[in-house]
């Protein structure tokens, strides 16, 4: 308790000088709120010392990739089945950017991105032999010791905009406030490593940030802020979800808009909350069947989505991007790219993934490259599979939620944390 009262005390009286943090993260389409990127366990609501339960405890930090365990070559199920040569140029992606750190165990990439770079178009037999002269295997488990876990999709979405409000094009997407603080409590506090409080100064105290409803009201506090203007809340309100998107504009140019921050408020699923009302069933409120739900019902729709506080700011990312930016920096790789927990495994590596195809039980095995974060994938054994963009892509992508297990390829010179 008194760590906690002390934690606070200094995080107020320092949240004038806390620098304004953009951490893009990606997000998943399952909209019953299993790993939507709005989701966060990183956001801390505001809280002042009396308010903590007197049994509040900090628990000790974790070390990074604590739940990864040796494994063989031959414990990965699907290995040789696989396209492996299809995966090459997502795991160059990652090398543009991992070969060029030299902290957080990033140099370690180097040797094997060195010799990444002398193959040209390997075939499946040549990536195999490349995989196993440099790199060890790690099968991933979660804190129960189990290995299998919860694999999700993800997409791009598509929509129709104009950098000009019209009747045409009345909703707007905003740019990340000038007046929006996130404050990174690790550093004020280790063990609250990966934690953060956002929200705005009023006068010397930090207060929460506007809600959704706040934000879309017709008096929007951040009216001038827009990055631009979109044909459909509803969409508007998915690309949040996702993270990302394409933008195709009216004057026939297409626009990439990317993560920039979050307003701090706690995420509600209006899929759960379509169920709860009794509008939808549970096997209904996929994103399809939330869409079909709004077009049905316009008039109860900027209700339900105000049910959802959390709002999602945007930035306009550069032209002639292959795909969306993901969490590493790079344009991810439609079905070789995936988000994970980068407390668990670590960002920019190789990965098997073992699972099914969308509400199948058709085996999908396939060698993916970690080059995304989401708020809420959290966990050992967890990841969100990128399908590419537009609608074939995100009715996959809505429709996955499937078992899976994963195995982590690190290099045979990889450092752990102790």
């Amino acid at each position: 308790m008194k760590k906690c009262f002390i934690l606070i005390c200094v995080l107020l009286l320092s949240v004038s000088c806390a620098k304004r943090n953009v951490r893009p993260v990606a997000a998943s389409c399952d909209c019953t709120n299993q790993n939507s990127q709005q989701n966060s366990g990183n956001n801390l609501p505001i809280t002042t010392p009396e308010m903590l339960p007197n049994n509040t405890e900090i628990k000790p930090v974790t070390p990074d990739y604590a739940l990864l365990k040796p494994a063989k070559w031959e414990d990965i199920d699907g290995l040789t089945s696989d396209n492996l040569s299809a995966a090459w140029p997502a795991w160059l992606q990652s090398c543009s950017t991992l070969k060029n750190k030299q902290q957080n165990n990033q140099a370690q990439w180097q040797a094997a991105c060195s010799a990444a770079s002398q193959l040209n178009k390997p075939d499946t037999a040549a990536v195999i032999a490349y995989l196993t002269d440099n790199f060890n295997v790690y099968a991933t488990t979660n804190q129960d010791g189990t290995d299998s876990g919860m694999i999700t999709g993800y997409y791009e979405p598509l929509l129709r905009g104009s950098r000009t409000k019209s009747s045409q094009y009345p909703y707007p997407l905003y740019k990340q406030p000038a007046d929006l603080i996130t404050v990174e409590l690790a550093e004020v506090y280790p063990e609250l490593k990966g934690k953060r409080v956002r929200g705005k100064l009023v006068g010397n105290k930090l207060v929460p940030y506007a809600t959704r409803a706040d934000i879309e009201a017709a008096a929007s506090p951040l009216a001038g802020n827009e990055l631009i203007w979109i044909d459909d809340i509803i969409d508007g309100f998915f690309l949040q979800v996702q993270g990302s998107g394409l933008v195709q504009l009216n004057n026939g140019q297409k626009m990439h808009v990317g993560y920039a921050d979050q307003n701090g408020q706690a995420y509600n699923s209006i899929g759960r909350v379509l169920i709860e009302r009794g509008e939808l069933t549970k096997d209904q409120a996929s994103m399809q069947g939330i869409k079909n739900w709004a077009r049905n019902n316009p008039t109860k729709l900027r209700g339900l989505l105000n049910a959802n506080p959390s709002y999602v700011f945007f930035k306009e990312l550069p032209a002639g991007l292959s795909g969306p930016l993901g969490a590493l920096g790079v344009p991810l790789s439609a079905e070789r790219s995936v988000a994970i927990d980068p407390k668990y495994v670590p960002l920019g590596a190789p990965i098997f993934l073992s699972t099914t195809q969308p509400n199948s039980s058709s085996a999908l095995k396939r060698l993916m490259v970690a080059q995304d974060t989401g708020g809420a994938i959290k966990g050992g054994v967890r990841a969100d599979y990128f399908w590419g963009a537009g609608d074939a892509a995100g009715k996959q992508a809505g429709s996955m939620k499937q078992q899976g297990k994963i195995w982590v390829l690190l290099p045979k010179d990889f450092q752990f944390s102790k």
